[in-house]
C-alpha cells in the first residue's frame, strides 16, 4: 500500500537530514521508499525541488547506449552517440515518476520562504522501528494519506524530541 507523507521543517537543511534517515532506512530494509523529494522555499519566495533520482542524467546515459549501438549497426557510432544521448536528456527531462512536481509546487506555496517540506512516497507502513528511527526529528504533518491512527502515531514521534528539548531547556537557563 502506497502512503504519501508531507513534512515541513523550519529550516532549509533539515528535510535533507530527514530525507537521509528515510535512506537508511530503506538500506536496512524497514521501509520501502518509491521517491523523496525536498522542496524548499527559497527567502525570495521562489520553490525549488530536490528530487531523489536524475532523470535528465540517467535518460542521458540510456540514450548515448542505444545510440551508439544504432550508430554501430548504420557505421557511424559517434552520430548515434551524440543523437541518443540528446534525446535520451530531453525524454529523461520530460518524463515524471514518483510524486508529481505540480503538486508538490503547489503544496510548498504555502510555506514560509526559508523553510522546507520532505515529501515522501512509500510502499509499505510505518513501522514503530522506523517510527523510533524518526523520533525527535521535529516537523508537522502537511499532508499523507495514512490513515488518522497512522498519521497521529507519527506526529507524535516527530513532536517527542521538540517536546523533550523544551522541558530541558528552562532547566539549563536556570543553571
Amino acid at each position: 500500500m502506497r502512503n504519501l507523507i508531507v513534512v515541513t521543517y523550519d529550516t532549509e537543511f533539515k528535510a535533507e537530514e530527514v530525507r537521509l534517515d528515510f535512506i537508511k532506512m530503506q538500506k536496512s530494509y524497514l521501509v520501502s521508499l518509491e521517491d523523496a523529494v525536498i522542496a524548499e522555499k527559497k527567502p525570495n519566495g521562489k520553490i525549488k525541488l530536490h528530487q531523489m533520482y536524475n532523470l535528465t542524467a540517467s535518460g542521458a546515459v540510456g540514450g548515448g547506449f542505444w545510440g551508439t549501438l544504432i550508430g554501430l549497426i548504420f557505421m557511424n557510432p559517434l552520430l548515434g552517440l551524440v543523437v541518443g544521448a540528446g534525446a535520451g536528456a530531453v525524454a529523461g527531462a520530460l518524463s515524471d515518476v514518483g510524486i508529481n512536481d505540480n503538486f508538490m509546487k503547489q503544496l510548498a506555496e504555502k510555506l514560509t520562504p526559508g523553510t522546507s517540506a520532505l515529501f515522501v512516497l512509500v510502499d509499505s507502513t510505518l513501522t514503530d522501528k522506523v517510527l523510533d528511527e524518526l523520533r525527535g526529528t521535529g516537523g508537522t504533518i502537511m499532508q499523507s494519506s495514512l490513515s488518522h491512527e497512522d498519521q497521529a502515531k507519527l506526529q507524535a514521534a516527530l513532536d517527542s524530541a521538540r517536546t523533550a528539548q523544551q522541558e530541558a531547556e528552562p532547566a539549563q537557563e536556570n543553571k
